[in-house]
């Protein structure tokens, strides 16, 4: 069965090192994992509003995403791609940057609400479904966070250079959890390798 693996983000250079791209950051990690260097480009596929790839793994076909769509109108692309080929949302792993998250810490999690990520509930709206994995990257909501305005401008902040380092540290064991994940299923993961849902 065809996996869907998507990372979330605001496409352009504006946000490009913003916290809220931690999921960008995470699946070109992981297309550079599945590719040689010189094969680390992605294709734009207007019809589906996203950046795609298609790799191998043990034989069956994993179709990487990156929507080009805002945050927020995130399904519109995993549900227009999903549905037309016919893919499971259980098959559908979602890479988020999750605030309430201390930086650098990574959950697993199949099913459930949003916890306010707009493109988690955007997908859920446009799949009709919560019944898919996300793997939640940690932006580590500040202290001085309170108010909705400041969370929205802290999201959009950039990573300072002690934060990369543990961005760096976080993207790669994304990557690690990632191919246990397609390798076990997400079950036998969660049994063996992940403590809590």
């Amino acid at each position: 069965m065809t996996k869907l693996i998507v990372g979330l983000g605001n496409p352009g250079e504006k946000y490009e090192n913003t916290r809220h791209n931690v999921g960008f950051v995470a699946i070109d990690h992981l297309l550079q994992k599945f590719e040689k260097a010189k094969n680390t480009f992605w294709t734009e596929d207007k019809k589906f509003k996203s950046l795609i790839k298609e790799v191998d793994f043990e034989g069956e076909k994993v179709v990487l995403m990156k929507p080009t769509t805002f945050m927020n109108e995130s399904g519109i692309a995993v549900a227009s791609y999903s549905k037309y080929f016919k893919i499971d949302p259980s098959d559908i792993y979602i890479l988020h940057d999750e605030l309430d998250l201390p930086l650098g810490k990574i959950k697993i999690k199949y099913g459930g609400g949003s916890a306010g990520n707009n493109g988690v509930a955007s997908i859920i709206d446009h799949l009709g479904t919560d019944q898919f994995l996300r793997i939640r990257l940690g932006i580590g909501k500040s202290q001085r966070v309170h108010a909705t305005h400041d969370a929205s401008d802290y999201v959009l902040g950039i990573f300072d250079a002690s934060e990369k380092r543990k961005v760096k540290t976080m993207t790669k064991q994304v990557v690690k959890d990632v191919l246990l994940v397609l390798s076990h299923g997400i079950d036998l993961y969660m049994s063996k390798y992940h403590s809590s849902y």
